[in-house]
């Protein structure tokens, strides 16, 4: 077995572990500091939305031997607008300026023709309305709004409201650093865009779900035992689907970072680019706030409850007791449901499995087994 595949072994068995939980306020702090970073960069830059959101016109020249710089001076120069210019295949450049008026569109598209040496007609002008590109971008919100009230809904069903309210808060945090990373970047925002980012929320919903199921299932009964607190088992369960949440993570960026880096970047097929932005930024950020945001405030959130703070109280109790006394904790004790004879580590709630020393003597009530005669 591989390295990383033992550490999963052993970190599911709760031989070992980290105290994420434990270590909460450290994340919410990264959390903030990162989403502050990702507003200031959306107030100060805004985002560069793209003629299917702000309106505008799309000009495709036939093949030519005019540079994607001269077009864009003059596509500029006339517009008075910003224009992206990219060369296509063998040569056709394709030119788009937001925010354009209709006779605008018709002034750029002679410049263009004029500076090609062709009609007018050979510059193929696609024009996009600003009331359709509201329209679209009422949708694409109406749309997420949409998808965040159907995920509350099914996490408060399948689960309960603390764990809806945790997983939408990491959603809006995955959101806007995202986002921020758009305004920062300066990328142009599209309807692949949108599609992306509503496939990142799905994925980091997959994996705070996966750790949500492992929580409720270790939380069954837990007040009818009195070794762990309630954001102990949490730490466990978060544990134990660490590196499932790791190399889900790793296979899905990797081919994700080829569209971003190696299609939009070295291959410079700039399409590429609005999709896979989102993608990369938002996979990293999914995978960052299920296990350092949504579990850990789970924990906060269901420690404010009146049996949690008893049964925390009681854990504090029983480890004083045998403090006091100098017990090593071999004696009768309480089991979390489901994990019979396992061992404690009272600092993070890890759990491993452990022979009782009954077992370990090979003894029975204290004695010596041997044959009977």
């Amino acid at each position: 077995m591989s390295k990383l595949g033992n550490l999963g072994a052993r970190l599911y068995r709760g031989e070992v572990g980290y105290d994420f939980v434990g270590k909460r306020k450290i994340w919410y702090g990264i959390s903030i500091l990162i989403t502050i970073t990702a507003i200031v960069g959306l107030a100060v830059r805004g985002l560069n939305m793209g003629i299917e959101f702000s309106g505008g016109a799309v000009f495709t020249t036939p093949s030519t031997s005019v540079s994607a710089e001269a077009a864009r001076e003059t596509a500029e120069a006339t517009s008075g607008h910003t224009a992206i210019v990219q060369k296509l295949g063998n040569g056709p450049l394709r030119v788009q300026v937001s925010d354009l008026t209709t006779e605008q569109s018709r002034a750029t598209q002679e410049a263009l023709a004029k500076q090609l040496g062709v009609s007018t007609d050979k510059v193929n002008t696609d024009i996009v309305g600003p009331s359709w590109g509201d329209e679209i971008a009422k949708k694409a919100w109406y749309g997420l709004g949409i998808f965040m009230i159907l995920v509350v809904i099914y996490l408060a069903i399948a689960f309960e409201w603390r764990m809806a309210i945790a997983a939408l808060i990491a959603l809006i945090h995955d959101l806007t650093i995202t986002v921020g990373v758009y305004a920062l970047v300066g990328f142009e925002v599209t309807p692949g865009t949108v599609i992306g980012l509503l496939t990142i929320l799905g994925y980091s919903l997959y994996d705070t779900v996966v750790v949500f199921d492992g929580l409720k299932e270790s939380s069954k009964d837990i007040t009818k035992q009195t070794r762990f607190t309630y954001s102990e088992i949490a730490n466990r369960s978060l544990n134990s689907t660490l590196v499932r949440s790791i190399n889900t993570t790793v296979v899905a960026l990797l081919p994700v970072a080829g569209l971003l880096f190696i299609g939009g970047g070295f291959l410079g097929a700039g399409m590429l680019n609005d999709i896979s932005l989102a993608l990369f930024v938002g996979l990293a950020a999914g995978a960052y706030s299920s296990i350092f945001i949504a579990t850990p405030l789970v924990a906060d959130l269901k420690e404010r409850d009146p049996q949690m703070r008893a049964l925390a109280k009681r854990v504090r109790a029983k480890r004083a007791a045998q403090a006091a006394k100098g017990e090593s904790g071999e004696e009768p004790r309480d089991e979390v449901p489901g994990d019979e004879e396992e061992g404690e580590d009272a600092a993070t709630g890890v759990v491993g499995p452990r022979q009782s020393a009954a077992r370990a003597r090979g003894t029975r009530g204290g004695r010596p087994q041997g044959k009977r005669r």
